[in-house]
This record gives C-alpha cells, structure tokens and sequence, in this order.
C-alpha cells in the first residue's frame, strides 16, 4: 500500500471519528468564546453606566472577530474589528461625550418595557438559532481543508450585494453624530 493511500485512509478515519461527543480544540475554543461574547453582549445591554455598556460592546464585538478567525474568516474578521471596534464604538463614545450623558449609574437608561424587551430578545433569538440550524443542519465545516472563501470572493459579494446598506448605515451614522453636536450646543434657558 502506497504512502498516499495510507493517508487518504487514516484521514476518512478520522472525519468518521470525528462527531458532536469527540470535539476538537477549534471547536471548544469557538464554544468558549462564544460564551464571553454572548455574556459581553448580555451585560452590554443589561448595565445602566452607558459608558460601561459601550466597552462591553467593544468585548462582544472583538468576541465575534475571533469567532471569524476561528472560521478561518480572516478578512471578515479584520473587517469587524476596524470598522465595528475601531469605528463604531469611537463613534458611539464620541456621541456621549457630546450629549453629555452621564457617566455613572443613569436612571432614566431604564424605560420599564423589560417584559416587552425580553419577548421581543427572546422570539429574535429564537427565530435567529431555527434559520442558523435549518440553513446548516448537514453542513460540516472542514477546517483542516481547503479555504472555502476568499477574500476576492468575499469583497465581490459585500461590494455587489450589501453596498446600498453599508452606505445607509454610514450616513445614519453620521446623522447621529451630527444629532449629538446639535444636541450638545442648544443653548439653555437663560443663556446667550
């Protein structure tokens, strides 16, 4: 038998091994963080210090950009954290610096519809885990193989497909930060 056989036999071995009781080190990492991200977001939207609820925007975030190099995603993931991390959360803090928000313990950050927001959480995240499972019920991602995606690939698809909502997001973007200058230069009454 010919060395190349012998490999191609052991590695069929091992993708029948290979199933959801005997979980490779990738996947108990991708596990872990998706963990931190998922308890980064739940404390993002749970904490009443809205400077505090942005930094841990930033841990989620930055959580989501590993899952993509663990997906061997590269591109997407640097792309998630200059523009998500590196712009989006600047912007964000820069928008409450300008509003004046306040730093510590804010208690009108509370508009007392938690049951309504839960349900509303809850039938979102439903419906985001049965469309994830349909949609990858028998699909196996082989991450010792071949990369399945490139980066031409990836930029054709993002610059055919989503460049009308990456463009209305930029300018709903700027909006904002113009709406928080506006805000933060109103003149109070009495003032000139």
């Amino acid at each position: 038998m010919s060395l190349a056989a012998h490999t191609t036999q052991a590695a069929q071995a091992a993708q029948q091994a290979h199933g959801f009781l005997s979980p490779t080190g990738v996947e108990i990492t991708f596990l872990l963080v998706g963990l931190v991200t998922l308890g980064a977001a739940l404390v993002t939207v749970t904490t009443r210090q809205l400077v505090h609820a942005a930094l841990w925007l930033v841990v989620a975030l930055g959580g989501l950009a590993v899952e993509y190099l663990l997906l061997t995603a590269e591109f997407i993931a640097w792309v998630q954290v200059l523009i998500y991390v590196g712009s989006v959360v600047v912007l964000l803090l820069f928008g409450l610096m300008l509003t004046k928000a306040p730093i510590g313990r804010s208690p009108d950050a509370d508009s007392g519809n938690r049951p309504v927001a839960l349900a509303v959480a809850l039938a979102a995240g439903a419906a985001l885990v049965w469309v994830v499972v349909d949609a990858f019920r028998t699909t196996w991602i082989d991450l010792g193989g071949a990369v399945q995606g490139s980066t031409k690939v990836s930029g054709e698809t993002l610059f055919r497909h989503w460049v009308l909502p990456f463009e209305a997001l930029s300018v709903l973007l700027l909006a904002a930060l113009v709406g928080a200058i506006v805000l933060s230069r109103k003149k109070k009454e009495g003032e000139r």
